[in-house]
């Protein structure tokens, strides 16, 4: 069992990090940090000793004071190697640089000069000290304004807003999970690298991606279509924008239903891709679900009998509930990293359809079972 510590665990990259780790209990087990350790030497002493690969997140990104955030960043470095000069401990550390790091700018110098300062101790303790140069990262549950232009417009398109591109050019794009993926490797390969350049999912402008995220919000935010996604980045960039929606307030989203003498008719799902839809039916007070998914799109659909819906982002508290009913058939889609369940509330059978937007391959099921 490998015992890893991350700093900036509360951040966009951390929780992730944190996330993925998890997926393996048994091969790797998170040792707990909190921010406040960095003002607290017995606390942090007791951390450094207890890792055998730390992860160093924990830096300031965005302040309208550059100094601040170079101080800030090379201070969090500077104690960080205190504890464990004061401990002896010579874990594995895996620093977060940026592409940035030979820009004129301090927030890049101060990832250049960590990245000195922790290589330095890793040369004198003869320890494993491994920068990965990061490019832009985007994915789910990013902060707007702050991480990524991606935040900022897909807060602004599923909250009313209007996004702009005053200076369009090329970025260069990594899917969070992709990133932690490249981030992890190194734990098993045993590489000596003292650097590790990451390379970007994709080059692309940013008028485009926003074109992208606005065809997503007139199909899907406003008519509940799911729109093609032919690449594995526009489903990472579809997944990311639907993180950003008020899943309490959206869902659940009420058919039109079309009646007359003979009955009923109901148009389930618009798709302009393919997928697997699957039927169920369950008994009274009986639950199904419990588990999350990583990258898979899925939409619960009731047609029959009386449901409640619940999901919880895995690492929060707060649990979503959605009564729903045959009556007024509706639907309601499951986020990516939520664990969420469906129970018949109703005295009669619950019929469920079920969408998803790729087969179930039972060698790679993404699917990951947490309680509710």
């Amino acid at each position: 069992m490998i015992k890893i510590g991350v700093t900036g665990n509360k951040g966009f990259l951390g929780r992730h990090l944190v996330n993925t780790i998890n997926l393996e209990p048994e091969k790797y087990s998170i040792v707990q940090f909190e921010r406040d350790y960095f003002e607290d030497t017995s606390k942090l002493d007791a951390f450094v000793s207890s890792c055998d690969v730390i992860y160093h997140l924990a830096a300031m990104n965005r302040h309208e004071d550059q100094q601040i955030i170079y101080n800030s960043n090379i201070t969090l470095v500077k104690t960080l190697i205190s504890a464990l000069e004061r401990t002896g401990s010579i874990p594995s550390i895996y620093f977060s640089s940026s592409t940035q790091k030979d820009q004129d700018n301090l927030y890049g110098k101060s990832k250049k000069v960590g990245q000195q300062l922790l290589q330095k101790w890793g040369i004198e303790h003869d320890a494993r000290v491994v920068s990965f140069v990061i490019p832009n990262v985007f994915g789910a549950f990013g902060k707007p304004f702050y991480n990524s232009f991606i935040a900022t417009f897909c807060h602004l398109l599923t909250t009313g807003g209007s996004p702009t591109v005053e200076n369009d050019s090329e970025v260069s794009l990594i899917y969070v999970h992709n990133l932690v993926k490249e981030m992890l490797r190194p734990i098993g390969d045993g590489t000596d690298h003292l650097e590790i350049e990451v390379d970007s999912d994709i080059k692309i402008t940013v008028k485009e991606t926003l074109r992208l995220l606005e065809n997503y919000k007139d199909l899907y935010f406003d008519n509940g279509v799911i729109p093609n996604l032919p690449t594995p980045f526009e489903l990472n960039l579809f997944n990311t924008y639907r993180s950003f929606i008020n899943h309490e307030s959206y869902f659940p989203r009420l058919y039109t239903e079309h009646s007359d003498e003979r009955g009923s008719f109901v148009e389930l799902i618009r798709l302009q891709q393919g997928g697997q839809v699957s039927f169920s039916t369950t008994v009274p007070n009986i639950t199904r679900g419990n588990h999350y998914h990583t990258r898979k799109i899925e939409r619960f659909s009731v047609i029959k009998g009386e449901a409640r819906i619940e999901m919880r982002k895995i690492d929060n508290t707060e649990v979503l509930t959605f009564d729903i009913s045959g009556d007024q058939p509706s639907y309601v889609d499951i986020p990516i990293w939520y664990t969420h369940n469906i129970k018949n509330t109703g005295n009669e059978e619950l019929y469920t359809i079920f969408w998803i937007n790729e087969f179930y391959n039972p060698t790679d099921a993404d699917t990951f079972f947490v309680e509710v």
